[in-house]
């Protein structure tokens, strides 16, 4: 209860408002505690953080950060920035919960969607093709879906033709109302140029021919898709995914006005696809901003009231891992609850088995549970842009559409997204994105936790059966953990073929005190390249380590303990393994002025936190001749 004072002013009224200058001295103390001499501005900047596209996040956002001469507007208007609609997902309960299958068996495939749709998912999301299933199998996959309450979308690479032909002829022969069908029939032949590399130009007329029927016929069915997942796959930064997805449409809007459709009919005739990462603010940033820059593109087309952009949100299988995969539940459950309150229509978990292959019942059933939890109990979806007014949401929303468009901007400038990607320069930038990232990941400055922090080298491996080839020769796909994984397929191998895993002696000095957080952090990084840790005993000295080592049956060694023990017996314990026969040894932690000594008495390397993981781990495989 709020105790009010004579005056009638609550308690609060008695404090003067801190000010941003008070809140810089106060950082200015903790950081000179921890050695960081800063003052002002440099130390605000001391506790930012760096962004891709020159995007920064500061650690404190306030009402001076926004403009008046740019407001997000309100949900379902334009801009759009807060949402397409005045109501969001609220009015239908909830986003679009849309599973994605492509089991190849028609049966099988039959059996999973109807177990789907009986359990919580709202439409479908189908690889059809070489990808997934044969376009004559799509009548018995669908045998018993309401096609008038469940929508479909299509993902059918060069054959979606062929695969909107078949889907409109069953809605036909079941006797659904064209008025009452819903979805998308996935055209996108730029989207498949930037898989395959090759950009078919009579899929163009296909493509035209498939807008004009569903413009004409089909009310609620939309015949082309923007999807932007090529590019988020191969490594593009967030700026980078939505001005690509801005050139693809604008290149679609093109070609559907020149064939004779009006602009808005031409922005019905699409949807937007982009991923959602565990990058929660990120990724709920780059949903508003993508509805904000396609507003404008709307808008100077002259069909502003066309510019609301439907979006289709996919949980990002970049971030997927092969190794731990239960850990992939967490980052999907991030994703999801980040694309629906950026405000996406429709969300697309995928299984936490999705990286291994074609996935079970159990992940399909967590995959859209997924949803119905954020949903129906945690009623994310009961308020319209929950994010809506947050000083650092709405900065975060202005500084990636800025760079989106400039990015979006220069492949106008390249003749356009066919001609852009056709040229090298889509590939080329992403390629450097992804090189900046993969370093990164590799100093484990982006940790991928059950892969390069805290793995579990003994933990069983999930089968699964193989998923159908995708699409190829094109942009490449990039997953984080790849660095990581090829280290622990060597691993893999030599446990197979030897019966023990590549091991590394932790040498321990001093009591648990003094070096428990390095053997922690030594365990980690070699356990990360599939190179088991041997802390036996808990700790040596000099004249115990030699023993100790032979015994472990390790072929390099790894010495933890404090700065101060180091001092001490770090070079005596170097020279003795040594001369068991380490063919490597390392010191955990920065050796400072004494890496001369270190050195000279046997330490090959340090490692430390920042240190390049992926390199360190390469040389101690390659040193035990691991193949």
């Amino acid at each position: 209860m709020t105790v009010l004072p004579d005056d009638g002013l609550p308690l609060a009224a008695e404090f003067p408002d801190a000010t941003h200058e008070q809140w810089q001295r106060l950082v200015e103390g903790v950081l000179r505690k921890s050695g960081k001499d800063v003052t002002g501005a440099a130390a605000e900047e001391a506790l930012s953080t760096s962004l891709d596209d020159g995007l920064t996040t500061r650690p404190l956002y306030t009402a001076d950060d926004t403009r008046e001469d740019d407001s997000p507007g309100l949900p379902g208007f334009a801009p759009f920035t807060r949402g397409s609609s005045a109501a969001g997902t609220t009015a239908a309960g909830g986003w679009d919960v849309r599973q994605r299958h492509e089991r190849p068996d028609p049966a099988l495939a039959n059996e999973a969607v109807l177990a789907d749709l009986e359990n919580g998912v709202s439409s479908l999301w189908l690889a059809v093709g070489d990808a997934g299933l044969p376009v004559s199998g799509l009548d018995q996959a669908l045998d018993g879906v309401y096609l008038d309450l469940a929508p479909v979308a299509l993902d059918a690479g060069a054959e979606f033709d062929a695969a909107a032909r078949e889907l409109l002829r069953i809605v036909e022969a079941r006797g659904v109302a064209a008025d009452e069908l819903r979805g998308n029939l996935g055209a996108d032949p730029l989207g498949l140029a930037a898989r395959t590399g090759t950009y078919e130009s009579a899929l163009a007329g296909q493509t035209v021919a498939l807008a004009e029927l569903t413009s004409r016929q089909y009310p609620g069915l939309r015949a082309l898709v923007v999807d932007a997942l090529p590019y988020h796959e191969a490594g593009a930064s967030a700026a980078q995914e939505l001005g690509c997805s801005l050139a693809t449409g604008v290149g679609y809007l093109r070609t559907l006005t020149e064939a004779g459709l009006d602009v808005e009919a031409a922005c019905g005739q699409l949807d937007f696809r982009y991923a959602a990462t565990a990058d929660q603010f990120l990724t709920i940033a780059k949903f508003r901003a993508a509805r904000r820059l396609w507003a404008r593109v709307a808008e100077v087309c002259g069909a502003a009231g066309a510019g609301a952009q439907r979006q289709h949100a996919v949980t990002s299988s970049v971030m997927m891992t092969r190794r731990d995969p239960w850990v992939n539940m967490l980052r999907t459950t991030i994703a999801c609850m980040a694309a629906g309150v950026g405000g996406a229509d429709s969300v697309t978990v995928l299984p936490f088995d999705q990286a291994i292959g074609l996935p079970d019942a159990f992940a399909r059933r967590i995959a859209r549970n997924t949803s119905t939890i954020l949903v129906e109990e945690s009623h994310l979806s009961r308020v319209v842009d929950p994010a809506g007014g947050s000083w650092y949401v709405e900065q975060l929303t202005d500084e990636l559409a800025a760079a989106a468009w400039e990015w979006f901007q220069e492949i106008e400038k390249a003749g356009g997204q066919e001609q852009a990607l056709a040229s090298g320069l889509v590939g080329e930038r992403i390629a450097a994105t992804w090189e900046r990232r993969t370093k990164a990941l590799a100093k484990r400055r982006e940790p991928i936790t059950g892969v390069s922090e805290f793995p579990l080298l003994a933990e069983r491996a999930v089968d699964r059966d193989p998923a159908p080839a995708k699409p190829s020769g094109g942009l490449p796909r990039v997953r984080r953990d790849e660095a990581y994984e090829a280290l622990r397929a060597r691993s893999d191998a030599h446990l197979a073929e030897t019966g023990s895993r590549p091991r590394v002696f932790i040498a321990a000095l001093g009591p648990a005190a003094a070096h428990t957080g390095r053997v922690t952090f030594a365990a980690n990084l070699f356990q990360a390249g599939g190179v088991e840790p041997v802390h036996d005993p808990v700790t040596v000295d000099p004249g115990t380590v030699a023993e100790a080592f032979a015994a472990s049956g390790a072929a390099v060694a790894c010495i933890c303990s404090s700065d101060a023990l180091y001092a001490e017996q770090a070079a005596d314990v170097a020279a003795a393994l040594r001369e068991a026969g380490a063919r490597t040894v390392f010191l955990a932690g920065r050796p400072g002025e004494a890496e001369d000594t270190y050195r000279s008495a046997g330490v090959d390397a340090f490692v430390f936190a920042g240190s390049d993981a992926v390199a360190v781990l390469t040389s101690v495989l390659d040193r035990m001749e691991v193949k």
